[in-house]
């Protein structure tokens, strides 16, 4: 087997199978410029050598990903370099658009190993795998629209993904926190398994994929990636990109940010989302229930902790 320990991920290329496992647990494996980079860097290796036939992604520590590296953004090298030529968004494609596209459209069978926390960003390195595992402590959310005055975010997987615009709708509009066994329900992953079960079962259908020729596993790929293609799902991802742009210079989201800030509830979007889901939930058990304990839309009774999570 050979393993390279990349900064933020450990990079695996064992017979037909190569492992990426991101590996920043410290920072609860939050997306940040060299994250990107290690694991576009793997993808290229994998998809240029005939003998691997199939990628598994997964994650060391509590969690899956966090989403973007929020705390850290603004001094990526790539925000720098596009802020001080004056471009808005450079960095930003640079960074979440252009690899996100490579991770759809990668043309050999992916596979995706997924426990405890999935948010943000980082529900796009599993949910645009071909098939999705999840540990029963899985969840997942988008707190970017309650959470950062944000859409989603730079491409909006969700309505591809759900396939269905009342379920894409929901958990864009709340923020919504699905877990594991709702997540299975609604087509978002593929199996949940105990987690001490994760790694050999997605271990095992990466082993089973790989039985078969490359090219049949590519002609596969390619003809499952056309059909969403004709449909419109990479225009879509890249349009939605610029419509982001638009909407975090709104004027309203600047005013919205900033009662945030003068509420007090703190800069991380996931907490955000949380303190403006109990809000919610309180104005309208005051209006309805006087006296009952408020509850969020997604079922929460508290607002959460403060974290580094998307």
């Amino acid at each position: 087997m050979e393993r390279r320990e990349l900064s933020t991920v450990v990079y695996e290329k064992d017979g037909p199978v190569a492992r990426i496992i991101l590996n920043r647990p410290d920072k609860a494996n939050a997306q940040n410029s060299a994250m990107v980079s290690d694991v576009e860097q793997s993808l290229r290796d994998a998809e240029a050598d005939y003998a691997i036939k199939v990628v598994l992604m997964k994650a060391t520590g509590a969690g899956f990903c966090s989403g973007h590296d929020v705390a850290s953004a603004l001094t990526f090298p790539e925000f720098v370099q596009a802020r001080d030529a004056g471009h808005p968004w450079g960095g930003s494609d640079t960074l979440f658009l252009w690899p996100v596209l490579h991770l759809w459209e990668f043309s050999k069978p992916t596979v995706a190993a997924v426990h405890g926390y999935c948010l943000g960003g980082g529900t796009y390195f599993a949910f645009l795998h071909d098939i999705v595992v999840a540990a029963e402590d899985a969840y997942f959310q988008m707190p970017l629209p309650q959470g950062a005055g944000l859409p989603g975010a730079e491409t909006m997987v969700e309505p591809w993904a759900f396939m269905n615009f009342h379920r894409a709708y929901e958990y864009l509009y709340l923020s919504q926190t699905i877990g594991a066994a709702e997540a299975v329900r609604l087509g978002l992953v593929n199996r949940v398994v105990p987690r001490d079960d994760l790694d050999v079962t997605a271990e095992t259908i990466a082993q089973q994929i790989a039985e078969a020729p490359l090219s049949v596993l590519m002609g596969i790929k390619a003809g499952v990636k056309r059909a969403w293609e004709t449909m419109g799902m990479r225009v879509h991802l890249q349009s939605q990109f610029h419509i982001m742009w638009q909407v975090g210079a709104a004027g309203d989201v600047a005013a919205w940010r900033a009662e945030n800030s003068v509420r007090g509830y703190g800069p991380y979007p996931r907490t955000v989302a949380a303190q403006r889901a109990d809000a919610a939930a309180r104005r309208a058990r005051a209006r309805f229930r006087p006296g009952e304990q408020a509850a969020g839309a997604d079922g929460s009774q508290t607002a959460g902790g403060k974290d580094e999570r998307e």
